[in-house]
């Protein structure tokens, strides 16, 4: 049994949805985990307030109390590749995610992501990422390090003043030149039917990528991708758009049958370069990864 080091958390809602206690809140809001799961959990007391405090299986429902909890796998893959810190200081740490680890805690990994390797790695416990990348996705990650200057640098998101620069490779005609060419994609991104992937629907644009072929040998190309907006697997859904999706990408432009994992075959998406400037320290930001994608060709 794998059981998660680090509390997951949530807010119940202002609105009660028709329940009393918290543990039917819990069985409704995760109907994968059954009553006897959370029950086992609190007798183990694995479940509690913000104040510490236990939850059981009477206690009542309260609006915008928040709750504590900690995962639990029966077994969990190890992902074979390291992260590394690439800069640190007193309110942000900078990070590099290897293909393949999630950067936060969710369905089948619970130690195994980015954020609690280096929550262990640095004994911060306040460590929380300000971005997300696909868990198939290489490349920089920020982290807020306290909670008190967290917010100046959830607003640089927010107000989309982050500079972000991406790199992917991707199967191209080999008789059809396209290096230097440039494309402006905006178009409107929403789940499918899946829900897990995305797609191009009718309606006004909620997503914007600039990309250009930086680099092409024979059927590969390296293209050079700037997201102004962050919509889930948008880099992903817009190359495909341009009849370029990206190599060893197993949603787009069809799902592939479920396989065993193949390490070897990452997806060529990298979250390449950060720039901004730091609301705090009023300092320009530039960060590199450091690692570059290389056409086989």
């Amino acid at each position: 049994m794998v059981i998660a080091t680090q509390a997951s958390k949530f807010s119940l809602p202002q609105e009660n949805p028709g329940v009393t206690t918290v543990l039917e809140y819990l069985v409704k809001k995760f109907p994968a985990v059954s009553s006897a799961t959370w029950l086992q959990r609190m007798d183990r007391g694995k479940v509690h307030w913000h104040d510490g405090s236990l939850i059981t299986a009477t206690s009542p429902f309260q609006a915008q109390q928040r709750v504590y909890y900690y995962r639990e796998l029966a077994r969990e893959e190890k992902i074979p590749f390291e992260e590394s810190i690439l800069f640190q200081d007193e309110h942000l740490l900078v990070a590099f995610k290897p293909h393949f680890l999630p950067v936060t805690p969710g369905g089948i990994y619970i130690n195994e992501c980015l954020q609690n390797r280096l929550k262990k790695k640095t004994g911060n416990d306040n460590l929380q990422a300000l971005h997300r990348l696909d868990r198939v996705t290489a490349g920089l990650v920020l982290f807020s390090t306290k909670p008190e200057s967290r917010h100046f640098y959830h607003t640089l998101f927010e107000s989309r003043q982050i500079t972000k620069t991406y790199q992917a490779i991707a199967k191209v005609d080999s008789i059809k030149p396209i290096k230097g060419m440039e494309w402006d994609v905006a178009n409107r991104i929403e789940k499918s039917s899946l829900g897990f992937r995305m797609q191009v629907s009718d309606g006004n644009a909620n997503s914007h990528s600039l990309i250009r072929c930086v680099k092409q040998v024979a059927s590969e190309a390296l293209f050079e991708l700037k997201p102004t907006t962050g919509k889930t697997h948008q880099l992903r859904v817009h190359m495909q758009s341009l009849g370029y999706p990206i190599l060893n990408d197993r949603y787009y432009p069809s799902l592939q049958a479920e396989a065993p994992r193949d390490f070897s075959s990452p997806l060529q998406l990298l979250a390449k370069e950060l720039r901004f400037i730091d609301p705090i320290s009023q300092q320009a930001r530039f960060f590199d990864c450091g690692v570059e994608l290389s056409l086989k060709s």
